[in-house]
């Protein structure tokens, strides 16, 4: 079955960086989109950053210019280059592969890890 686990996470100033990992296995990677989502508390869960298997890539706009989704199909990994954090992007963040069959949408997740940003 697939698994997705994310790594990567912590605690950082604003200001800081973090680079969020997600390593996949259960699936053929390449043909999966991979996308992070964070939840903030109280809050829905929102999408933060998505890349196709072909390489296509949308940010939410609350992080254009900040953050930076890459995929290396070799490792089965997705990444999350996060700079110029700020405290309202603390959330846990979770990663998740989902591809379409059939007019069908299967989507997966990792267990989540905490992103906290301190003023």
């Amino acid at each position: 079955q697939v698994q997705l686990v994310e790594s990567g996470g912590g605690l950082v100033q604003a200001g800081g960086s973090l680079r969020l990992s997600c390593a996949a296995s259960g699936s053929r990677f390449s043909i999966n989109a991979m996308g992070w989502y964070r939840q903030a508390p109280g809050k829905q869960r929102e999408l933060v950053a998505v890349i196709t298997s072909g390489g296509s890539i949308n940010y939410a706009d609350s992080v254009k210019g900040r953050f930076t989704i890459s995929r290396d199909n070799a490792k089965n990994t997705v990444y999350l280059q996060m700079n110029s954090l700020k405290p309202e992007d603390t959330a846990v963040y979770y990663c998740n592969m989902n591809r379409v069959v059939l007019n069908l949408r299967y989507d997966y997740w990792g267990q989540g890890t905490q992103v906290t940003v301190s003023s």
